[in-house]
């Protein structure tokens, strides 16, 4: 059993499933026996108490006409569900090849084998190496496409910001 109440306190609809004691306005916390709570509509279907509330709460904007025009809930639900189109086919239906979308998007622009910025790739190093020297992350970077000398300039910067210490020629991340 569901119900569409309305708060004598502040104005507001809702729906009560079953029958409890009191009720309680989510809006206001007005507190009142169920028994004396407005009823605008009593029903056992869900989907019919939701379209009534909406339709009220419609007609006090004064939009009563435009959601006449609207389908139930129940409806439009399914019409979402139904109407989804998903990428797979909205690719296709654009008269593109799926599989070499998602391969141009695994593939870097520039031709390297490069994952990710520059500077991710040198803390990749620091955090797969262990205590690496300069030059073991330089040649782990160099490997993905970064020049030695933009690592040694990222390796200074990270250790100036306190992200990278180095003690002896080897570092680590912080």
């Amino acid at each position: 059993m569901y119900a569409v109440v309305g708060c004598s306190e502040c104005s507001n609809l809702w729906i009560i499933e079953g029958r409890s004691e009191t009720t309680q306005c989510p809006r206001c916390g007005a507190r009142k026996a169920y028994e004396k709570r407005k009823k605008f509509v009593e029903t056992d279907d869900a989907a019919h108490a939701r379209d009534v509330r909406a339709s009220m709460l419609a007609n006090r904007q004064g939009e009563g006409e435009a959601f006449a025009k609207l389908d139930s809930f129940a409806e439009l639900e399914t019409d979402v569900a139904d109407g989804v189109v998903d990428e797979t086919e909205y690719l296709e239906a654009s008269g593109l090849d799926v599989d070499e979308v998602e391969a141009a998007g695994e593939r870097d622009p520039r031709g390297s084998t490069r994952s990710g910025s520059k500077q991710e790739i040198v803390k990749r190093a620091l955090e797969a190496l262990d205590e690496p020297t300069e030059d073991e992350i330089v040649a782990y970077a160099g490997e993905r496409g970064v020049s030695a000398e933009y690592v040694k300039e990222a390796l200074e910067k990270l250790t100036r910001r306190g992200v990278v210490s180095e003690s002896r020629g080897r570092y680590r991340l912080l």
